[in-house]
């Protein structure tokens, strides 16, 4: 066209929506798929199906939400194929966390993107420990007996997890900050 626009290209409000989404639907995605690299797949894939969905997009409405949505079955798609790996969450599990986490997309902050990431460098033991006590319903004594360690032992172990996991986020935002 003579004017250079493409009348293929959804309106530049919705471009607006998603480029400044990108941050947020990233940390949203990494809180379900937990591994930074799988995170940026699917939002790749997530940014793909935003753009082929364009036009279906209600601008009455909240982009976000919609968004993570569309966000979320592609982090669940991905974690399907995925299903192999030694640890696994049920649906049930998963479809909380990414509520929990549409419910707050509005307060997203750096603190939980460090989390994130922190999270994934644990080792898969200490990981597991903290998904494990953060589970719906589980408790201290559970786990310890479930482990065959005494309550105060489990405690002291996730102490010390959320200790590293406290410095790790204090590093990551002196690092950002600084960048």
């Amino acid at each position: 066209m003579p004017d250079g626009s493409d009348s293929s290209l959804p309106p530049a409000d919705f471009i607006a929506h998603v480029t400044r989404a990108q941050r947020t639907l990233h940390a949203f995605i990494l809180s379900i798929v937990r591994n930074a690299a799988d995170a940026d797949d699917v939002l790749q894939e997530a940014n793909i199906v935003l753009w082929r969905k364009a036009a279906e997009y209600d601008a009455t409405r909240e982009f976000m939400p919609w968004a993570m949505r569309i966000a979320q079955w592609q982090a669940l798609a991905l974690l399907k194929k995925k299903s192999r790996a030694r640890v696994t969450f049920d649906d049930d599990l998963l479809a909380l966390i990414a509520e929990e986490a549409m419910a707050e997309a509005a307060e997203t902050d750096p603190r939980r993107v460090a989390l994130a990431g922190c999270l994934e460098k644990l080792p898969d033991g200490q990981r597991a420990l903290i998904a494990r006590r953060y589970e719906p319903g589980s408790s201290v004594n559970a786990l310890a007996e479930e482990r065959g360690i005494s309550p105060k032992a489990l405690s002291e172990m996730l102490r010390r997890t959320r200790q590293m996991l406290l410095n790790c986020i204090e590093r990551t935002l002196a690092q950002e900050a600084r960048a």
